[in-house]
């Protein structure tokens, strides 16, 4: 048992420790055992909860079990837990050796997920994670209704998130941080977005992302993605290959296009070329990357996170930029809000 001391609340190290786990992408059913019991003990002060570990009662809490209730009993007392302190040394260095310059230009995050789609947290988790990692804006950026793996988000759906950031907008007023609303719109067969132009405009910004058919035949798949970035909604060109490196999911061969044509439509309509930071994803690659940096496009360092402890992505993806030598000005992620903003009306 750890005997290093800890001045930490028993919320804060199971917060930390499912961080730590979702960073590292593990199973998401060992994550929701940390943020369920931090949700469980939230509500309880400090005599209550060390009350209930004097007595033994924690596992009595909905959602506090034998390993998430020894986590709280040696916060409580001062002690570092036992999981935080073997999560850290297993999870917590750095994630790359460069990127860490640019990482400080960034002033935001473009893309990212809750659990009203495919994400893991609620939207508030994912806005306060955002906020403590230094972030001046989140854009929430859930799918769309075609989706329907992924919960993709009616227009009923996507009505209602919006009241909810407001709402978060409106409890987090004065701390400097704003989360925006967004979505990541499916580009359809024939280049429309898979939402409508009414609901498009309600948002502040829209990635526009390939999910299906990522084998179409390349000329086809260059029209459907020149169309999607030609549409005056559209402000990031997101995971422009769909390519997966590695990961629980397997490997995946990147969509075949014309990229110089699609990159060269990007510069034209002022969209940013997603440079998604997911490891998984690594998108664009390197010789992409290096074509849409040689055209002039603008580029976003984005998450495209699924979970809150995937909000640290970022460095992963500046560490490319850094080294394709990407200027942190052409990057619009390093823009402040109003700025970001009036580059993303339509």
């Amino acid at each position: 048992m750890s005997e290093e001391p800890y001045d930490g609340t028993p919320v804060a190290a199971l917060r930390r420790i499912a961080f730590l786990l979702e960073r590292a992408r593990a199973d998401s059913y060992k994550v929701k055992a940390y943020r369920g019991a931090a949700a469980a003990v939230l509500a309880l002060t400090p005599d209550e909860v060390a009350a209930r570990a004097a007595a033994g009662t924690l596992t009595d809490l909905p959602g506090v079990g034998g390993s998430t209730a020894r986590v709280i009993s040696q916060a409580a007392s001062g002690r570092l837990p036992d999981k935080l302190a073997e999560a850290e040394q297993q999870y917590g260095a750095p994630l790359t050796s460069g990127g860490a310059e640019l990482r400080a230009h960034l002033r935001g995050d473009l893309h990212s997920h809750s659990d009203w789609s495919d994400g893991g947290s609620p939207i508030e988790e994912m806005a306060m994670t955002a906020m403590e990692l230094g972030h001046d804006y989140l854009v929430l950026t859930d799918h769309s209704p075609r989706l329907k793996i992924a919960r993709g988000l009616s227009v009923e759906r996507l009505t209602r998130q919006l009241d909810v950031v407001a709402a978060v907008n409106e409890h987090l007023a004065g701390s400097g941080f704003r989360l925006l609303r967004g979505i990541e719109v499916d580009i359809l067969d024939d280049g429309r977005l898979d939402q409508t132009d009414l609901m498009l405009g309600r948002l502040d910004v829209r990635v526009a992302s390939v999910h299906s058919k990522l084998a179409m035949e390349p000329d086809a798949m260059t029209r459907r993605m020149v169309a999607a970035v030609r549409n005056p909604f559209t402000n990031v060109l997101g995971h422009c290959t769909g390519r997966l490196v590695t990961g629980a999911r397997g490997t995946r061969g990147q969509s075949r296009f014309d990229a110089r044509t699609v990159f060269e439509a990007c510069a034209e309509e002022g969209v940013a070329v997603e440079i998604n930071s997911r490891p998984e994803r690594r998108d664009p690659p390197t010789r992409l990357l290096e074509l849409a940096r040689d055209i002039g496009c603008l580029f976003s360092i984005d998450s495209d996170a699924h979970a809150p402890g995937q909000l640290d992505y970022p460095v992963l993806g500046c560490e490319r930029a850094e080294a394709a030598g990407i200027d942190a000005d052409r990057i619009v992620n390093t823009w402040p809000v109003e700025e970001l903003l009036d580059w993303a009306r339509p």
